[in-house]
């Protein structure tokens, strides 16, 4: 998966594939670039859950910022979504609202990562960053992060790249 290991992950990722769909029509391909105006409102995510029961964790984040050779703030946090009862995102909590890409100008390609994880027991969290705000979202870290929460299995991923166009000027004007 385009060096995710080892920059986000240690292991390979799993061999289930997440599916991951744009309300424009597109979708994510393992690697496929997108852009940023493509992928500007929050997607359908879809797995295949156990049962209703089980708890998972959404996480989508972009290691390459500001550049993939100078990746200083890695990770930016674009999406966590925690307790979602089967595949039913919608029904979990945010931990941080969905924020699309937004590759600054010159920077080339980005890679955008969506991770799920199976959860041993519900996650009880406070922090809430709310699409409007970059604060909480530089330097995440998705090894930190599993192992605070003790996170189980990862159980899908898929990655799209993106880079610059004129909508993230209007992204950007969002943040407070």
């Amino acid at each position: 998966m385009n060096d995710i290991v080892p920059d986000v992950l240690d292991i390979e990722p799993p061999q289930g594939k997440l599916q991951v769909n744009y309300p424009v029509g597109v979708s994510v391909q393992d690697g496929n670039e997108l852009t940023p105006t493509q992928v500007k409102d929050v997607p359908e995510v879809i797995w295949e859950a156990e049962n209703e029961d089980q708890l998972y964790t959404l996480l989508m984040v972009d290691p390459d910022a500001p550049t993939r050779k100078d990746p200083k703030f890695r990770e930016i946090l674009h999406w966590a979504v925690i307790n979602i009862p089967g595949n039913k995102v919608n029904l979990g909590q945010a931990v941080a609202e969905y924020v699309g890409s937004g590759p600054p100008e010159g920077t080339g390609l980005h890679r955008y990562i969506f991770l799920v994880y199976r959860q041993s027991k519900k996650i009880e969290e406070s922090l809430h960053i709310n699409n409007r705000t970059r604060a909480g979202r530089l330097n995440f870290n998705t090894r930190q992060f599993v192992a605070k929460h003790g996170l189980g299995e990862l159980i899908g991923a898929n990655h799209y790249e993106a880079q610059f166009d004129e909508y993230v000027l209007i992204r950007n004007k969002e943040f407070s």
